[in-house]
């Protein structure tokens, strides 16, 4: 067994290189954690938007899991765009049997407005995969799309924050980069009895794409390390603030977040 941690990403492949399991894998990489990947779908996706999905069945899912878990190991998990029902119930089983903490990103539209998210999978996302999660990861739309919720002010993360827990995540970060523009970027983390806000600058850049995959990640890798959820989120954020903030141009759309902004600092 390798001393280094592990950290698995069960989500698509975004062919621009800006989210889904590229932006995962190369958000691990800059945090310090090996990451490992089980493909839920392929989309021809590029900074304009989503031109194609095709998803894998769930005994695809199924079987890059368990080659990698049964054979390298896991330190923490965390799922993106899911697709189906049967591919998040076949997720949802597969998290129950791993002894590691889970980030769940219930990934339902893309930066660009396009469905990831079947509306026949939304209630399996409520009932199996959301209790299966340390952390799930709901951005403003997402708590819409799962709670009918619609979220305009700050109070409005907290009564989000309360639906998100009903259904069993042991922890909830509300995302609140969809309010009206501010000059903070605030998210809400909360297990229902200590809640924490987070706060940074508001970049205004337009090239965000990735952030939510990235965030989530970014979690997942701090656990992976041995962080509590309280430690992982709050260095998550200051990770993906940097990103937002050096975010860059990339083909006619929407840009990707930088990934290796740290790095590129040093020089």
């Amino acid at each position: 067994m390798t001393s280094r941690p592990l950290c698995l990403t069960v989500a698509g492949s975004d062919s621009g290189g800006g989210a889904g399991v590229q932006a995962d894998l190369k958000t691990m990489q800059a945090l310090g954690v090996h990451g490992m990947s089980v493909l839920t779908a392929v989309t021809a996706q590029n900074s304009l938007g989503v031109h194609g999905v095709w998803e894998l069945p769930a005994e695809a899912v199924t079987a890059q899991y368990r080659a990698v878990v049964d054979d390298i190991g896991v330190h923490a998990v965390k799922t993106g765009m899911l697709g189906s029902a049967a591919v998040v119930e076949t997720v949802a089983g597969l998290l129950a049997g791993t002894d590691a903490p889970a980030v769940v990103d219930p990934v339902g539209v893309s930066k660009h407005g396009d469905e990831l998210l079947a509306a026949s999978a939304v209630d399996a996302v409520r009932k199996l995969l959301l209790p299966e999660a340390t952390v799930a990861t709901p951005n403003l739309d997402e708590v819409t799309q799962l709670t009918g919720l619609v979220v305009e002010t700050e109070d409005g993360m907290r009564r989000a924050a309360e639906a998100i827990l009903g259904y069993g995540p042991e922890w909830v970060l509300i995302k609140g980069g969809h309010l009206a523009a501010g000059t903070e970027a605030v998210d809400l983390l909360t297990d229902g009895v200590q809640e924490l806000w987070l706060r940074a600058p508001r970049h205004d850049g337009r090239h965000t794409h990735g952030t939510g995959c990235t965030l989530a990640s970014a979690i997942a890798s701090g656990l992976a390390q041995g962080q509590d959820v309280p430690q992982a989120v709050m260095e998550a954020k200051e990770y993906v603030t940097g990103a937002i903030k050096a975010g860059f141009p990339l083909g006619g759309g929407i840009g990707p977040v930088d990934h290796s902004w740290q790095s590129r600092r040093r020089y």
